[in-house]
């Protein structure tokens, strides 16, 4: 069993010249977004949502390596 579960993925097609894929996930009971761009999964950014609120996240490389083959498998 993975110790995240996907909530939602959207391609954003196009956007400004490139394509993104931002994952909505859940990991450790908190709420976590992560986009990558869509040709090579290079990560633009990762945040966390606490209180309301959206803070940088700092995620264990092993992490984001699995989400990047789910997204792979996805895409």
């Amino acid at each position: 069993m993975k110790p995240y579960e996907i909530k939602n993925m959207i391609i954003d097609d196009e956007f400004e010249g490139e394509e993104f894929v931002t994952i909505d996930f859940a990991y450790q009971d908190e709420d976590y977004s992560i986009t990558l761009k869509k040709a090579d999964l290079e990560i633009i950014n990762t945040w966390v949502f606490k209180e309301g609120t959206s803070l940088p996240a700092n995620l264990p490389d092993q992490l984001i390596e699995s989400i990047r083959e789910d997204v792979k498998k996805k895409i």
